[in-house]
């Protein structure tokens, strides 16, 4: 299999960070990432509410995700486990992540602390 891309913190641009979270799908996906640390299975990231995302959306919203700068996503065996670049994408634009995440928090109602 091929190596997943993850840009060098130096490439990452606010534009791109901000489309990948313009999705309320991929908002959704990253913040419970973000909240929880490193998620391994990424079928647990499915169920959104009522609704499951397809397998193939999901590959999709985490591509995006992944080339935006926001996860480092890693193979070990079957299993894939993604993890939030918060601390350095911080470094790099301060309070971006938290002003973007807590803005989703209120519009969607979901409590979202980093």
């Amino acid at each position: 299999m091929r190596p997943f891309f993850h840009p060098s913190i130096e490439d990452l641009r606010p534009e791109a960070i901000l489309h990948a979270l313009s999705d309320p799908d991929r908002a959704a996906i990253f913040a419970r990432i973000a909240t929880q640390g490193c998620v391994g299975s990424c079928s647990r990231l499915a169920a959104l509410g009522e609704r499951v995302i397809p397998k193939s959306s999901l590959s999709s919203h985490f591509k995006v995700l992944r080339e935006a700068g926001l996860l480092r996503s890693e193979r070990q065996g079957v299993e894939m486990r993604n993890s939030a670049r918060c601390a350095e994408i911080d470094q790099r634009f301060p309070g971006l992540l938290p002003a973007i995440l807590n803005a989703y928090a209120m519009s969607s109602g979901v409590d979202v602390q980093l």
